[in-house]
């Protein structure tokens, strides 16, 4: 058995408690806008089979097939992204979904997996480039900008930040200068700035966020929902399934508040081995690519350090947003919160880790 199985124990339970999570949390809202609870419960069976059907495939492909296909995967996505412009498919007010009979897809997750898969091939090509010339860092952000720009339109805020993040902390990790990522993300706050200042919607975020207390049938409604379903979790909960927040208190408690409601049903307690179970996943993810660099894999080393450094980021973003730290953004929870195309592209990334492993293994005992 050369496939880790502590890696493989945590993400099948973590799968496993997120569809129970999803399953209690949705059926309210199902009747509420449906008329049928099981509306969104049959939704995540049919996402959760296709995310098995590919993960299974995902762990029978080598990874130089994804290093050779890097680009064309990074071309899709881009199409794909222009494609939802095109199309127009509206839902609360954000175009950013293709949408096929009942499925729904949504290219701004793909684009996060795409662009690490671009970004691990061109740091094996381009080493020492990145590390001794300003040039060699500014190809991967010209790429970042021109999703970003395409993500703006959607408009797809929160994946612009995750993709900003992990390009700087990648290039840092591996060799860029800190001057220069520096005068990049200083460039990039700016325009964060410019992009919040010209559009009401986000200031109104912000200032809920400072204190959703000044408006808490308003702007601040959702917060202050969230922060009663911790405050009524206490240490350790109400109990599986019997949280009162997702009732029709909490919007979309289902989906990006779906941690809301574990911390209320397990409490903080609960909460707490969640977050360890995931975080024990994400640095498996960088010993995984430490000892890809150890034998000289450096497009698995990158690419498993990135996707490490994606499942971080996105998890301290939700739950900095639903106990306020953070202001509100539209990210999943990963593993947990509903979201067919969040959970499928994070399962696959999650399965490249396994068969990146499974290849250090295999490498080892050929070896020896």
């Amino acid at each position: 058995m050369l496939y880790d199985r502590l890696l493989c124990g945590l993400l099948l339970g973590l799968i496993c408690f997120g569809f129970i999570m999803v399953s209690s949390g949705s059926i309210s809202t199902g009747v509420y806008l449906l008329n049928d609870p099981w509306f969104f419960i049959k939704r995540i069976i049919v996402y959760y089979s296709i995310a098995f059907i590919l993960s299974l495939i995902t762990l029978t492909v080598p990874i130089v097939i994804w290093k050779h296909y890097s680009y064309v995967i990074l071309l899709c996505s881009l199409l794909m992204l222009i494609g939802v412009l095109v199309c127009n498919n509206t839902i609360n007010g954000a175009s950013r979904w293709i949408i096929w009979g009942p499925l729904c897809f949504q290219p701004s997750e793909l684009s996060k997996l795409s662009f690490i898969c671009y970004l691990a091939n061109y740091l094996e090509r381009k080493f020492k480039e990145v590390q001794n010339t300003f040039w060699g860092i500014c190809k991967p952000i010209m790429i970042v900008m021109l999703l970003s720009v395409l993500l703006l339109g959607q408009p797809d805020f929160g994946s612009v930040i995750i993709l900003f993040v992990i390009t700087l902390f990648v290039l840092f990790l591996f060799g860029a200068k800190l001057w220069q990522l520096m005068l990049i993300f200083v460039f990039n706050i700016l325009l964060i700035v410019w992009s919040v200042v010209f559009k009401p919607y986000r200031i109104q975020r912000i200032l809920a966020f400072w204190n959703p207390w000044n408006d808490p049938y308003g702007n601040g409604y959702q917060l202050t929902q969230s922060l009663m379903a911790f405050g009524q979790g206490g240490y350790f909960g109400r109990g599986l399934g019997n949280s009162i927040q997702k009732l029709e208190y909490l919007p979309e408690a289902h989906t990006d508040f779906i941690f809301s409601i574990v911390a209320e049903e397990l409490g903080f307690i609960g909460a707490i081995l969640v977050l360890f179970m995931l975080f024990i996943i994400i640095i498996k993810a960088i010993i995984i690519g430490m000892h890809a660099f150890d034998i000289d894999q450096k497009f698995s080393g990158v690419l498993a350090c990135s996707i490490g450094i994606w499942l971080g980021l996105q998890t301290f973003i939700n739950v900095g947003v639903v106990s306020g730290i953070l202001p509100t953004k539209g990210l999943t929870f990963p593993f947990i919160s509903y979201g067919g195309s969040s959970f499928v592209v994070t399962t696959i990334a999650s399965v490249l880790l396994i068969r990146i492993d499974f290849e250090i293994r295999l490498r080892k005992i050929q070896a020896f």
